[in-house]
Protein backbone atom coordinates (compact mmCIF):
# COMPACT_ATOMS: atom_id res chain seq x y z
CA UNK A 1 0.00 0.00 0.00
CA UNK A 2 1.33 3.20 -1.06
CA UNK A 3 2.62 5.64 2.03
CA UNK A 4 0.50 9.07 2.22
CA UNK A 5 3.47 11.12 0.85
CA UNK A 6 3.20 8.71 -2.01
CA UNK A 7 -0.31 8.78 -2.67
CA UNK A 8 0.25 12.84 -2.32
CA UNK A 9 3.15 12.46 -4.84
CA UNK A 10 0.66 11.23 -7.58
CA UNK A 11 -2.13 13.68 -6.55
CA UNK A 12 0.12 16.50 -7.07
CA UNK A 13 1.50 15.08 -10.25
CA UNK A 14 -1.93 14.48 -11.45
CA UNK A 15 -2.78 18.28 -11.10
CA UNK A 16 0.62 19.51 -12.58
CA UNK A 17 0.37 17.66 -15.50
CA UNK A 18 -3.16 19.33 -15.69
CA UNK A 19 -1.95 22.62 -15.17
CA UNK A 20 1.06 22.77 -17.84
CA UNK A 21 -0.97 20.98 -20.42
CA UNK A 22 -4.06 23.07 -20.18
CA UNK A 23 -3.11 26.22 -18.90
CA UNK A 24 0.60 26.77 -19.78
CA UNK A 25 1.42 24.75 -22.73
CA UNK A 26 -2.04 26.58 -24.06
CA UNK A 27 -0.11 30.28 -24.06
CA UNK A 28 2.49 30.14 -26.64
CA UNK A 29 6.04 31.13 -24.78
CA UNK A 30 4.32 30.67 -21.40
CA UNK A 31 6.77 29.00 -18.78
CA UNK A 32 6.11 28.53 -14.58
CA UNK A 33 8.38 28.97 -12.52
CA UNK A 34 9.19 25.55 -9.96
CA UNK A 35 7.86 27.38 -7.43
CA UNK A 36 4.85 28.88 -8.35
CA UNK A 37 3.90 25.02 -9.81
CA UNK A 38 4.45 23.67 -6.48
CA UNK A 39 2.11 26.81 -5.42
CA UNK A 40 -0.80 25.92 -7.85
CA UNK A 41 -0.53 22.46 -7.61
CA UNK A 42 -1.07 22.47 -3.96
CA UNK A 43 -4.15 24.28 -4.11
CA UNK A 44 -5.44 22.50 -7.26
CA UNK A 45 -5.06 18.98 -5.57
CA UNK A 46 -6.16 20.84 -2.18
CA UNK A 47 -2.95 18.85 -0.24
CA UNK A 48 -0.12 21.34 1.64
CA UNK A 49 3.19 20.22 1.12
CA UNK A 50 4.84 19.94 4.70
CA UNK A 51 8.06 20.14 3.52
CA UNK A 52 9.25 23.32 1.32
CA UNK A 53 9.17 22.62 -2.47
CA UNK A 54 12.21 21.89 -3.29
CA UNK A 55 11.57 18.63 -1.56
CA UNK A 56 9.16 17.05 -3.82
CA UNK A 57 8.75 19.08 -6.37
CA UNK A 58 11.34 16.92 -8.75
CA UNK A 59 9.49 13.94 -7.66
CA UNK A 60 6.51 15.17 -8.81
CA UNK A 61 7.91 16.56 -12.03
CA UNK A 62 9.30 13.13 -12.63
CA UNK A 63 5.91 11.72 -12.42
CA UNK A 64 4.91 14.30 -15.18
CA UNK A 65 7.50 13.13 -17.24
CA UNK A 66 6.53 9.61 -17.13
CA UNK A 67 2.92 10.23 -17.72
CA UNK A 68 4.02 12.16 -20.74
CA UNK A 69 5.81 9.92 -22.65
CA UNK A 70 3.12 7.51 -22.07
CA UNK A 71 0.82 9.59 -23.53
CA UNK A 72 3.24 10.14 -26.56
CA UNK A 73 2.67 13.82 -25.15
CA UNK A 74 5.93 16.49 -25.70
CA UNK A 75 7.75 16.79 -22.52
CA UNK A 76 5.87 19.37 -20.64
CA UNK A 77 8.27 19.28 -17.87
CA UNK A 78 10.24 21.74 -20.23
CA UNK A 79 7.56 24.26 -19.25
CA UNK A 80 9.15 24.54 -15.80
CA UNK A 81 11.96 26.92 -15.46
CA UNK A 82 13.84 28.29 -12.71
CA UNK A 83 13.34 31.85 -11.58
CA UNK A 84 16.68 32.56 -11.50
CA UNK A 85 17.82 32.08 -15.02
CA UNK A 86 14.58 30.77 -16.92
CA UNK A 87 16.62 27.57 -17.42
CA UNK A 88 15.06 23.98 -16.54
CA UNK A 89 16.79 21.94 -14.01
CA UNK A 90 18.76 18.97 -13.80
CA UNK A 91 15.71 16.93 -13.62
CA UNK A 92 15.05 17.60 -17.06
CA UNK A 93 17.53 14.65 -17.63
CA UNK A 94 14.90 12.27 -17.13
CA UNK A 95 13.32 13.26 -20.06
CA UNK A 96 16.17 12.41 -21.74
CA UNK A 97 16.56 9.10 -19.93
CA UNK A 98 12.72 8.08 -20.26
CA UNK A 99 12.85 8.48 -23.79
CA UNK A 100 16.55 6.37 -24.20
CA UNK A 101 18.21 9.26 -25.30
CA UNK A 102 22.05 10.09 -23.90
CA UNK A 103 22.10 12.70 -20.99
CA UNK A 104 23.33 16.47 -21.36
CA UNK A 105 25.74 17.42 -19.03
CA UNK A 106 26.51 20.86 -20.57
CA UNK A 107 23.59 23.21 -19.06
CA UNK A 108 23.19 24.92 -22.49
CA UNK A 109 23.00 21.62 -24.18
CA UNK A 110 20.22 20.87 -22.26
CA UNK A 111 18.38 24.08 -22.33
CA UNK A 112 18.11 24.05 -26.39
CA UNK A 113 16.58 20.37 -25.87
CA UNK A 114 13.98 21.98 -23.74
CA UNK A 115 13.83 24.77 -25.55
CA UNK A 116 12.62 21.96 -28.78
CA UNK A 117 10.40 20.63 -26.50
CA UNK A 118 8.84 23.92 -25.51
CA UNK A 119 7.79 24.68 -29.37
CA UNK A 120 6.36 20.80 -29.11
CA UNK A 121 4.16 21.59 -26.48
CA UNK A 122 3.41 24.86 -27.68
CA UNK A 123 2.27 23.41 -31.17
CA UNK A 124 0.00 20.48 -29.85
CA UNK A 125 -1.59 22.86 -26.93
CA UNK A 126 -1.72 26.21 -27.94
CA UNK A 127 -4.45 27.11 -29.79
CA UNK A 128 -2.99 30.74 -30.93
CA UNK A 129 0.13 29.82 -32.22
CA UNK A 130 1.31 32.08 -35.09
CA UNK A 131 0.37 31.47 -38.89
CA UNK A 132 3.67 29.56 -39.43
CA UNK A 133 3.23 27.31 -36.87
CA UNK A 134 5.46 28.68 -34.58
CA UNK A 135 9.58 29.50 -34.76
CA UNK A 136 11.20 26.84 -37.77
CA UNK A 137 14.24 26.90 -35.12
CA UNK A 138 13.66 26.67 -31.63
CA UNK A 139 15.83 29.48 -30.24
CA UNK A 140 13.14 31.93 -29.86
CA UNK A 141 11.30 29.15 -27.51
CA UNK A 142 14.27 29.85 -25.06
CA UNK A 143 12.78 32.39 -22.04
CA UNK A 144 14.26 35.79 -21.90
CA UNK A 145 16.57 34.96 -18.96
CA UNK A 146 17.76 31.69 -20.91
CA UNK A 147 18.27 33.25 -23.93
CA UNK A 148 20.79 35.99 -22.40
CA UNK A 149 22.46 33.17 -20.80
CA UNK A 150 22.94 31.35 -24.14
CA UNK A 151 23.93 35.20 -25.78
CA UNK A 152 26.39 35.66 -22.35
CA UNK A 153 28.03 31.89 -22.84
CA UNK A 154 28.62 32.34 -27.11
CA UNK A 155 30.25 35.81 -26.76
CA UNK A 156 34.21 35.23 -27.20
CA UNK A 157 36.07 36.13 -23.70
CA UNK A 158 36.79 40.19 -23.62
CA UNK A 159 40.27 40.52 -23.96
CA UNK A 160 42.10 42.08 -21.10
CA UNK A 161 42.39 46.01 -22.09
CA UNK A 162 45.94 46.30 -20.32
CA UNK A 163 47.14 42.87 -20.92
CA UNK A 164 50.55 42.52 -22.44
CA UNK A 165 52.54 39.49 -23.94
CA UNK A 166 54.35 37.17 -21.83
CA UNK A 167 58.23 37.59 -22.26
CA UNK A 168 60.33 34.75 -20.60
CA UNK A 169 63.55 34.63 -19.28
CA UNK A 170 65.97 33.76 -21.97
CA UNK A 171 68.00 31.76 -19.58
CA UNK A 172 66.07 29.64 -16.94
CA UNK A 173 62.39 29.95 -19.67
CA UNK A 174 60.78 31.61 -16.75
CA UNK A 175 57.98 34.63 -17.29
CA UNK A 176 59.63 37.36 -16.62
CA UNK A 177 57.47 39.88 -13.91
CA UNK A 178 56.65 43.46 -15.36
CA UNK A 179 59.80 44.28 -14.07
CA UNK A 180 62.11 42.73 -17.21
CA UNK A 181 63.98 40.78 -14.42
CA UNK A 182 64.09 36.92 -13.48
CA UNK A 183 63.18 36.50 -10.09
CA UNK A 184 65.00 33.13 -10.79
CA UNK A 185 68.04 34.01 -12.31
CA UNK A 186 68.18 38.14 -12.21
CA UNK A 187 68.84 37.63 -15.87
Amino acid sequence: MATTFEANLERWAKSAYLILRDDVATRYHATITYSDLAERVQKHSGIVAKGPSRQWIGKVLGLVVRVCHHNSDPALSALVVHKTDGMVGAGYDLVLKVAALPALTDPQEREEHAARARLECYRKFCHSMPADGGTPGYSTIYTEKAARAAQRAARPPKPEENARPLKFCPTCFVALPATGICDECES
